[in-house]
């Protein structure tokens, strides 16, 4: 273009910015409302427009009432946003997050990566690349398996133990009661670091939020939900180029604290103390780091992720050890503390499923089924013979799930049909358990109730019948979704699942638990993980039900494994 013709249009744009820019705004909103052809799907009007909509409602922390709202109001398939598509239908479920479809995670997930020394630390979880996800998850996948459980076990019994002690002594009879919640989270927050590194982090001994961990997750949640519907706003917030490079330079501090955490774990285990550098503007890490390494009885995560590192040194480095370390952290104990809150709230407000649960514990134990009658332990393996305590701990999962907002995924070229509708390729689609978990059909017409019966098959059914009903109960398995599906279903969820079965009968033999004020319902807050607030209990000792001496030395079985 010669000088004048430049001289031109910038005075015709100085002149006319005004209606200039509003005309371009105007086609960029028109452009959104039509994009991929996504008009024709129903929703709110302000969101086939524009992503701030949809930031907006997840700001004011209740997205997944919303999602409801929208589906029983819209239907199966509603816009969220100019590119996103939220599904209901649980047929979608396998089209989004079955193997092998090519979907890939959205940028969502990279706002929740954690920055070590101005670097983005890409887990398992927040990683958008499949092959590097796949190469990962090989290296580690064995530390995670079903069959791992048995040597993590010790670990959280040691946890476990001390919880049941310390929940004695701090608030047994005490009348001010117990914020259940936070005591749950400081509970799951130990096991991980005991299961991971053989080191609790020091929550229950000392009843606080060591250096501040806890209340640091939570803020960070309260970023990533909204900011991750506009994740370009974290290029400019928390991981400004500018301000990382500063970071990197030593200059400025940007390392997230539970880094610090593994990093001196890893240097305990390892027996070499972490140089100033490490640390930048932190002159100590956040625990002392001893000179010496720990011995380890029994394998701990961090002693399997060091293996794996000997096993495959060309991609597992020290880097992504740290990084399994710090993700254990991260995903273990807010997730595992939802669950657990969520299974002893509805108890206590469904009074008839609290008394069948102990009456199950209570018959289970006289018939010697436990091992310790002492501390109120249970094992995993017991909690597989308790078929009531199965339905109650899925129930707690089905109507709170941990995730609170739909787990995003891209459509690959050249689009793809999901539950009867051409989606095309690099739409935003995803499915919230919230939703599918309230779906009638899959769960019956009472979705809305605290009903662990409907877990249970009819004993009294024979032939077609009772087929029939074996079926139901094995629908409403497939399509659970707290934990994530497919492959890249949540790695620690047996882990968790060890956690939650040991401890909810582990209470309840040695407790009774109640609301301090039956009148108060708990707050919800949903930061991606929809956590549970204003929950304050009471506890009382109970007597632990001894065996029958008819019982002598035999364990009854109610039920069959089942899991």
């Amino acid at each position: 273009m010669d000088q004048p013709n430049a001289s031109v249009l910038v005075t015709l744009i100085s002149q006319y910015w005004l209606p200039i820019s509003i005309i371009s705004v105007f086609a960029w909103l028109i452009r959104n409302r039509f994009h991929n052809g996504l008009s024709k799907y129903p929703g709110p009007f302000l969101a086939s427009l524009t992503d701030w909509w949809r930031f907006w409602y997840v700001y004011n922390r209740r997205p997944e009432v919303m999602h409801q709202k929208l589906h029983a109001k819209h239907g199966d398939v509603v816009r969220l946003g100019p590119n996103v598509l939220s599904f209901a239908d649980p047929k979608a479920l396998k089209a989004i997050y079955g193997l092998n479809k090519g979907f890939v995670k959205t940028d969502f997930y990279i706002v929740q990566q954690a920055i070590a020394q101005g670097r983005r630390v890409e887990s398992l979880f927040s990683t958008t690349d499949n092959n590097y996800h796949a190469q990962f998850r090989r290296c580690v996948n064995a530390a995670f398996s079903m069959s791992s459980l048995v040597q993590y076990e010790p670990f959280v019994d040691n946890t476990t133990k001390l919880f049941l002690a310390q929940t004695e002594r701090l608030y047994v009879n005490n009348p001010n009661g117990c914020d259940f919640t936070r005591w749950l989270q400081f509970y799951a927050f130990d096991v991980i670091g005991e299961i991971t590194y053989s080191k609790r982090h020091g929550f229950i001994e000392k009843n606080e939020d060591i250096d501040g961990m806890v209340a640091y997750l939570a803020k960070l949640f309260l970023y990533v939900a909204p900011i991750g519907q506009i994740p370009f706003l974290d290029l400019i917030l928390q991981k400004n180029p500018i301000f990382l490079k500063l970071s990197q330079w030593g200059l400025i501090e940007s390392t997230f604290p539970v880094v610090y955490f593994a990093r001196a774990r890893m240097a305990e285990r390892l027996g070499t103390p972490l140089s100033s550098s490490t640390y930048h503007a932190k002159s100590e890490p956040l625990l002392p780091v001893t000179d010496t390494k720990i011995a380890v009885k029994s394998p701990d995560l961090l002693s399997k992720f060091l293996a794996a590192r000997e096993a495959r040194p060309d991609f597992m480095t020290d880097k992504h050890v740290q990084t399994m370390a710090v993700s254990m952290a991260f995903a273990g104990s807010e997730t595992t503390a939802i669950s657990l809150a969520s299974v002893f709230y509805y108890l206590l407000r469904t009074p008839p499923a609290l008394a069948r649960l102990l009456n199950e514990l209570d018959e289970f134990g006289r018939g010697g089924g436990f091992s310790d009658y002492e501390t109120g332990l249970v094992t995993w393996h017991e909690s597989q013979k308790l078929p009531y305590l199965d339905g109650c701990i899925k129930e707690a999962f089905r109507l709170h799930p941990a995730a609170g907002l739909p787990l995003e995924r891209i459509v690959p070229e050249p689009g793809m049909e999901i539950a009867g509708h051409h989606v095309k390729g690099g739409t935003i689609v995803g499915c919230s358990a919230w939703v599918i978990h309230r779906r009638p059909q899959i769960f019956g017409a009472d979705v809305d109730v605290f009903r662990p019966e409907r877990w249970l098959v009819d004993e009294s059914l024979t032939g077609t019948a009772r087929v029939e009903d074996e079926n139901r109960v094995k629908t409403m398995n497939g399509m659970m979704f707290q934990f994530g599906m497919g492959s890249r279903t949540c790695i620690g969820k047996n882990i968790s699942l060890l956690e939650i079965y040991k401890l909810v009968p582990s209470l309840l033999r040695r407790f009774d638990i109640r609301f301090k004020d039956p009148k108060q319902e708990w707050k919800l807050v949903n930061a991606w993980f929809v956590k549970q607030q204003n929950f304050q209990t009471m506890f009382e000792l109970r007597n632990i039900v001894k065996p029958d001496a008819a019982a002598g030395d035999e364990k009854v079985e109610l039920g069959t494994s089942l899991l």
